[in-house]
């Protein structure tokens, strides 16, 4: 039995999103509560909860600080923002804050699925919308400007090329085994070979520096 903890003062949506989870997601079940403190509380309480949804604006959040708040008390529970936020540099800061999954709560029901099922599997969550397109027309800061040496991104086989811009479009390793019609274990090997080479420490920095990455220029010379 898969136990998620739903944190969202706002009843309607709360309920939804309760409702939604146990009847797409198997073996689940959901508790509920309305602020940071009471997700706190009940997380303490139930020690086997496997995942946490966190409404980024509700009470005690303090913003993006309610994140490292509760990922200081609970360390081994993995955090998802559910937000009606677009702003591609809040969703960047989350994942520097700790959360390991964004989910904008304008997100089709086949995206939340899928999102959910990829936290759960072990993996975090780009939504790969916002990290494509921007998001915000606000400027953005040096931590989403990250740029890779086109010579580093040359050094990548073409093989890794399709994998990196499957990664840089938010996908999991199993969207990218099923695609690239190759094992899961290959995917791992060169997932892991492509941060080597890029000199960036995991997948979401790939993502984010492969923003503005033209991959058609580069597999033409593959």
């Amino acid at each position: 039995m898969v136990e998620i903890l739903v944190a969202d003062d706002h009843p309607l949506f709360q309920y939804a999103i309760t409702d939604f989870v146990e009847r797409n997601i198997p073996d689940t079940k959901t508790i509920s509560c309305i602020d940071l403190e009471e997700a706190l509380n009940t997380a303490e309480e139930n020690p086997d909860i496997d995942l946490v949804l966190l409404d980024l604006n509700m009470p005690g959040m303090d913003g993006l600080n309610g994140i490292v708040r509760f990922r200081n008390q609970f360390p081994e529970i993995p955090i998802v923002i559910v937000s009606a936020e677009e702003d591609k540099n809040v969703v960047l800061q989350a994942f520097t804050y700790g959360a390991v999954g964004f989910i904008t709560k304008s997100s089709s029901c086949e995206q939340i699925v899928g999102a959910l099922q990829q936290v759960l599997s072990g993996q975090v969550y780009l939504p790969p919308d916002i990290i494509r397109n921007g998001g915000s027309s606000k400027p953005k800061d040096e931590s989403a400007q990250q740029q890779i040496d086109p010579k580093l991104i040359g050094a990548l086989t073409r093989r890794q090329l399709l994998v990196f811009e499957c990664i840089a479009k938010g996908k999991s390793n199993k969207q990218i085994a099923y695609e690239l019609n190759i094992a899961e274990t290959t995917v791992k090997a060169h997932v892991s070979a492509i941060l080597t080479k890029l000199n960036v420490h995991n997948r979401i920095q790939a993502a984010l520096c492969a923003a503005s990455i033209d991959f058609n220029q580069y597999l033409m010379r593959n």
